[in-house]
């Protein structure tokens, strides 16, 4: 059989390719290329091995049957304490279970909080074979990633990344969303710019990376002493930083960019408390655009994260990792877009 050029290669335009491609290339039927893709019987063992050669050589991606197969979301501490107090994780689980029943997934949850929970969760992965991978919600330890580094079967991280870029991952643009708030803020005339955040995830060092690009391109001050860090995520805190933050030095700032809605609600209060208006004498900007933003006195300004889309895009990387092609670990960012309320106004003048 004499091999036929398939569409792409140099000196043509690339378009798709098709599964009526591989079979013209392979010289045999569209029904046979099909089941061979597939994995079906009645294909003889070296037309089935021509194919699959065909398809690899012209990258065609080839689909991964996963209807009524599992997929193991492994919650962390983290993503379950925000499931309860926070909108976050809920949707991004309203987006994973949406894409699920589309593909005829199963998600089974568990959770995981050290290390021995990992490992029995791996094995119980490893054993079953009808487990496709795993999805890891919201974890950061360094020692339990490590541990799914070179596990057989794909490992995706959701609402978290591995530095070291040695597992796939799905998160917002953190940084350069919160780059694209505080450069709202600059545009409106401020200058010192507060960063409200609960330090200790990658995810929120991301955030507060992208604050201090936008006051360094601005040519101002990225002052330490300008984050306000708290313990928790619960407005309660942020209300007693900022209060505290006024009592001791005065107003003096005219902006807070918080690392999350949560925090920003709170900000607005502490603001408030101390005699103080939001926006005339303080703006005030979350991230998240959890729905309840909106509703606020005054509205919140925030960054809109698209939450469920982050579910649905971590299945299909794990879906991708099945396809038998070669590809390399991928840190796929979400786009972020800026949510203007009246939480934010241009500086007042001095």
């Amino acid at each position: 059989m004499t091999a036929k050029p398939l569409p792409g290669k140099r000196g043509k335009k690339s378009r798709k390719v098709r599964l009526e491609d591989i079979a013209e290339r392979c010289g045999v039927s569209l029904s046979t290329v099909s089941r061979a893709l597939a994995g079906e019987k009645g294909v003889r063992p070296e037309i089935r091995q021509q194919i699959l050669e065909a398809a690899k050589t012209a990258n065609y991606v080839v689909p991964t049957a996963v209807a009524g197969r599992k997929v193991i979301l492994a919650a962390s501490s983290a993503a379950m304490i925000d499931y309860v107090r926070n909108q976050f994780t809920l949707y991004v689980l309203d987006g994973l279970k949406e894409r699920a029943q589309a593909l005829g997934l199963e998600i089974i949850t568990r959770p995981i909080a050290d290390k021995a929970e990992e490992l029995t969760l791996l094995e119980e992965a490893r054993d079953d074979p009808e487990i496709l991978g795993l999805l890891f919600l919201t974890v950061d330890d360094e020692a339990l990633l490590a541990a799914t580094r070179g596990f057989q079967k794909p490992v995706i991280l959701l609402n978290g990344d591995d530095p070291f870029m040695r597992l796939s991952s799905v998160t917002p643009c953190n940084r350069s969303s919160a780059r694209l708030a505080a450069d709202h803020l600059i545009g409106l005339g401020h200058r010192r710019i507060l960063f409200l955040m609960r330090p200790g995830r990658r995810t929120i060092e991301r955030r507060y990376e992208g604050w201090r690009d936008a006051l360094l391109h601005h040519g101002l001050a990225a002052d330490p002493d300008l984050v306000v860090p708290v313990d928790d995520w619960l407005p309660e805190l942020a209300t007693q930083a900022i209060v505290s933050r006024i009592r001791e030095r005065g107003l003096d700032f005219t902006a807070v960019l918080a690392a999350g809605d949560s925090l920003a609600v709170g900000a607005m209060l502490g603001v408030q408390q101390m005699g103080y208006a939001v926006p005339r004498d303080v703006s005030v900007m979350g991230m998240d655009d959890l729905p309840q933003a909106a509703f606020l006195n005054p509205p919140l300004t925030t960054m809109h994260i698209p939450m469920r889309e982050i579910g649905s895009a971590a299945l299909d990387l794990l879906r991708d990792s099945l396809s038998g092609m070669p590809f390399p670990p991928r840190r796929l960012e979400l786009a972020c877009h800026l949510v203007e309320r009246s939480s934010t106004a241009k500086r007042a003048a001095d």
